[in-house]
């Protein structure tokens, strides 16, 4: 739990774009076994981050939701993190704030660039890595 979040996590995140269709945002995240996208702007910048909840919400409130861009259901109010973080610190993020990831991003140009995404997922991962005959 000491290690830093790019010790324990490969670099990449799957990203869409504001304007990127819920039904092709939907699509990727099938495709892609993902749980979630990040959204960025044209120049690779954090806008925000949409998830299988918030398809969810846009479906059932929606009769002509696949058509609606991301940006009309993304949350724009996402967590970030530095690739210094530890994962110790990463856990009780996720706990004390009740969600379910958070974006790493490289902030060295003073624009959030999303480098990684770290989610509750993968602490399950490495739990069962330690405990379970996998």
């Amino acid at each position: 739990m000491q290690r830093t979040v790019l010790e324990a996590k490969r670099l990449g995140v799957f990203t869409c774009h504001p304007y990127t269709t819920l039904q092709d945002a939907t699509c990727q995240m099938v495709s892609r076994d993902v749980s979630a996208l990040v959204v960025v702007n044209e120049s690779g910048a954090l806008e925000g981050i949409i998830s299988r909840t918030d398809l969810l919400r846009a479906y059932l409130n929606d009769t002509a939701w696949q058509l609606q861009p991301v940006s009309t259901v993304m949350n724009t109010d996402v967590v970030t993190v530095s690739p210094e973080e530890t994962m110790a610190t990463v856990a009780k993020l996720l706990l004390e704030d009740r969600i379910h990831r958070v974006v790493v991003v490289d902030a060295q140009s003073g624009t959030p660039i999303p480098i990684a995404v770290v989610a509750d997922s993968d602490f399950v991962y490495h739990m069962s890595k330690e405990v379970c005959r996998i």
